[in-house]
């Protein structure tokens, strides 16, 4: 009997869009649903997705990630970051699907940190984001032993994030191109991913045996301060960014001052082929340019009062 598609929940994101090409790129048949045709935290939904495409596997990149809405949405928050993840994580056992969920650097809270967390380490969320997602973690496992939680970290893609105009790269160039002040926080040090080769790790995870949690992200370790700088450094733009800190930055939701993430487990199971972080913005970077989504320079030649909006 032939086997059905690869669902991917939450399909209209940056991660959801590079899954859906990763599996065309393999020859995989994929499918993907997203609001307001799938809400995640809807079973019954949930279910007539699974009695109609019959899924071999199903990975879950549905979330709530605006992470300072999240504080003042609590109840948005955890229906879709906590509810979504067990609702998904058991239709896809009820269904006899392989079954990945995402899930966050944010779970950790940094707290004189200065070395990558490991999958054994104990989380310790902070903002209401962070808590929602840690709270789906926990159910996601419970209700489907078999179920992969995989913690990622600072995602950008080509395309940008479900519901807003922009990743972080994509607003670093914006900001330079229109010669707007740039500020970015120079005290929360994390790993920045692409959501093109994490699709493909992910990927390779539903053909192995692995079960509980998994850490993917790039190599090595930057703070977001850093990682403008580098942004235009590599893309050829002229730009003055101002290091802040998060203090001055002033978010509603605290953030992690340290979420670097070890891939313990991918390295042990030899998947471990993600890239250091300059490397792969590098890379994303040239697929942008192809793509004509990076200009060379501003349109004009001044040195802006730095800030980040």
């Amino acid at each position: 009997m032939t086997r059905g598609p690869l669902l991917i929940v939450g399909a209209n994101g940056q991660l959801g869009r590079d899954l859906l090409a990763a599996a065309a790129r393999r020859g995989l048949e994929a499918a993907g649903r997203d609001l307001p045709e799938l809400d995640v935290s809807d079973p019954q939904a949930l279910r007539q997705a699974m009695e109609d495409l019959r899924p071999w596997a199903v990975v879950n990149c549905a979330a709530f990630h605006e992470v300072d809405r999240c504080e003042s949405e609590l109840d948005a928050a955890f229906r879709v970051n906590a509810l979504g993840a067990l609702q998904a994580a058991r239709a896809a056992k009820a269904a006899g699907a392989k079954f990945v969920h995402l899930s966050t650097d944010y779970v950790f809270d940094g707290i004189d940190r200065r070395t990558p967390y490991f999958e054994t380490d104990e989380p310790a969320p902070r903002s209401v984001y962070a808590k929602s997602k840690r709270a789906g973690e926990l159910l996601a496992l419970s209700a489907y032993s078999a179920a992969v939680v995989v913690r990622s970290c600072g995602l950008y893609g080509v395309h940008p994030p479900a519901g807003k105009p922009y990743n972080f790269p994509q607003i670093m160039l914006k900001l330079a191109r229109e010669e707007k002040p740039i500020r970015v926080v120079d005290d929360q040090i994390c790993t920045p991913t692409w959501t093109q080769p994490l699709a493909e790790t992910i990927l390779n995870v539903l053909d192995s045996p692995l079960a509980g949690i998994v850490h993917a992200t790039a190599q090595g370790q930057c703070s977001w301060c850093e990682f403008a700088q580098a942004i235009f450094a590599l893309a050829g733009v002229e730009a003055d960014v101002k290091p802040i800190s998060s203090a001055d930055y002033g978010a509603a939701a605290p953030r992690p001052a340290y979420s670097v993430l070890e891939n313990a487990r991918l390295k042990a199971a030899g998947l471990d082929a993600l890239a250091p972080w300059r490397t792969m913005l590098a890379a994303y970077l040239a697929e942008c340019r192809a793509a004509g989504g990076v200009r060379a320079t501003p349109a004009k030649r001044r040195k802006a009062t730095p800030k980040r909006s």
